[in-house]
Order: C-alpha cells, then structure tokens, then sequence
C-alpha cells in the first residue's frame, strides 16, 4: 500500500492510500488534485473516508462520487453530503481488502470520527481528521474541553507504532506552543529541529506515531507534572491535579498563542 499526502488550499492534506489499482481518499476538501492523482496514477477510487462535516474537509465528495461512483463513508451525526454510508463506534469500513474501525472522536465537532486499522503493511494507521495534530489538537468548536480531553485520550491509547495521518500541516506551530508549555522537553526540542527542516526542504511533517505524540503533544501529557504547572501558571484557576482542566487551559492558551 502506497500513502500520499496530496496538498490542498493553505495547509491541508487529502490522504490518499492505494495498492497501484485501486485507492482510497480521506477529507477531500477539493476534488481537482485527487482527480489528478488519479489519472496521473491510473487508479480506481473505490471509496472516500470523511471524518466531519467541515466544508474543506467535504468540499469535493459530490464531484468524486460523480465521476468515480465511489462509495462514500462519514460519520452518522453531521451533515455530510448524501448518499453515504453513515457509521458510528463499533462500525467498519473494508475498503482496498483492509478493515478500517470508526472510532467516535468528538470535541473538534459534536460527530467527528476517525478511521483506525490495525495493519497496514505490517503498521497500524488511523485517519484522525482535526481531532490530533501533530504536536496539537482541533478547536473545540462544537464538542466540550472533557470530550476532546477523551478523544484524544483513545487515539493516544493505540499502538505507539500507529501512523497518525491528520489533515493540516500544522505542526511548526503546534511546536512553537508546545516548547512554550514544555521547553525542557529534550525529545519535542530534537522533534521540532527535524520538522523545521522538512518543512525548508518542502517536505510534510506527517505521518506522525502515537508514540512520538505521546512523548511531544501537551495536549496527550496533561498529567505530566510540568505540563500541568505551565497550565496553572498560565490560568491559576486550573487544578493541575485534574487533566480534563488542565487541558481546557492549554486549548485556551493555544486560542490565543502568538
């Protein structure tokens, strides 16, 4: 299986996964550079992942499905262009001879959902949508601080080998934030020299693992002690002693991170 980050609008990828034949596609915001791909390529689209309804994230569902007849796959609660096939926890999706596990994720948006398998090629991988970035987490815009806080509590309980494949190229600057909560934090310093260095050479920071994001993102190290302090010292009313808390004081301080 061949995994491509292809480039859309100012910083967002359309993950596209394919075997030579056959491919599918996640969050495709625009259609044009996966229609390109795909003819440049010659591949079949099978299917089309979507994990919320955010416009840039389903901008092109309805021109792929049209010119393909792909089936398309989205989370049951959010307006997501129709027909689809709408999935809740517990669900699959068994696309290009993989099975794929709808994970509910919600905080980002009230039905956000993620896309797990536990074997690609030997690697476990999850379509994680705006729910983790690398380094960081969504905006709570429809979901609670304690429902993020177990979102990204379940994305961070799988393999540490899982690659996690997120839609924006956020990363230097969800790194800028995380030296500011944590700077003596040796494995995120090394990890932002290396980002910094493929984002000069043009190259994607992601995928990422579940392993490097535990070790980086304070937003999965709220019971770290200095992750804790450096929200409490940024927000006194938070009880470093309570997670759910100290993140909803690093989501507001990242809010307003300069």
């Amino acid at each position: 299986m061949r995994l491509t980050p292809l480039p859309a609008f100012q910083d967002n990828y359309l993950w596209l996964l394919h075997d030579a034949q056959r491919a599918l596609v996640v969050d495709p915001g625009d259609a044009a550079p996966v229609q390109a791909f795909l003819a440049g390529q010659g591949l079949r689209l099978e299917a089309i992942l979507v994990t919320h309804h955010h416009a840039d994230h389903t901008g092109g569902v309805d021109a792929l499905r049209d010119a393909t007849g792909a089936q398309v796959f989205g989370p049951a609660r959010e307006r997501i262009p129709e027909p689809l096939t709408r999935l809740a926890e517990g669900d699959h999706v068994d696309v290009l001879g993989l099975r794929f596990e709808v994970l509910e994720v919600p905080g980002h948006t009230a039905g956000h959902i993620a896309y797990y398998c536990p074997d690609i090629d030997g690697t476990p991988l999850v379509f994680c949508g705006d729910t983790l970035f690398s380094g960081g987490c969504g905006r709570l815009f429809e979901g609670t601080p304690a429902q993020m806080f177990e979102s990204l509590a379940k994305l961070a309980a799988l393999p540490g080998t899982t690659r996690v494949c997120c839609t924006h190229e956020y990363t230097l600057s969800n790194l800028k934030f995380a030296t500011a909560v944590e700077p003596g934090n040796t494995q995120l310093n090394h990890y932002r020299q290396q980002c910094e260095l493929r984002r000069s050479r043009g190259e994607p920071t992601l995928p990422s693992t579940i392993a490097l994001e535990n070790g980086v993102n304070p937003f999965l190290r709220t019971r770290e002690p200095a992750v804790a302090q450096a929200a409490h010292g940024h927000d006194p009313a938070a009880d470093p002693a309570d997670p759910v808390a100290v993140f909803a004081a690093l989501r507001q301080w990242k809010n307003e991170f300069r």
